[in-house]
């Protein structure tokens, strides 16, 4: 690293500034049939953030999909976790310890 080389350490990252902004890390389980052989399907993951539930980001990338690309959609499984909430503290009625 230079001297003149700087790290900017006190700008939050995009994404945690969409998390204030109610974005929650969306991941899709995306099946769809393979265009020479529509027999069998194949698997893609996609993960970004998103807004639950109307997911604009997924639906805007799901369109792109049917528009431009040969496999066809079979189905689209969605989770979605906020990342930033309060802690959950749940009490247990037991005691461990670990040596």
């Amino acid at each position: 690293m230079t001297a003149n080389t700087r790290i900017e350490t006190n700008k939050p990252s995009p994404d945690f500034i969409k998390q204030l902004a109610g974005y929650g890390l969306a991941t899709a389980e995306i099946l769809y049939h393979l265009p020479d052989h529509p027999c069998l399907l194949q698997a893609y993951i996609w993960q970004d953030y998103d807004i639950a539930p109307d997911f604009p980001i997924l639906i805007k990338f799901l369109t792109f999909w049917q528009e431009k690309l040969e496999g066809p959609l079979y189905r689209v499984v969605v989770g979605h976790s906020k990342l930033i909430k309060p802690a959950e503290i749940k009490t247990l009625g037991a005691e461990f310890r670990f040596h």
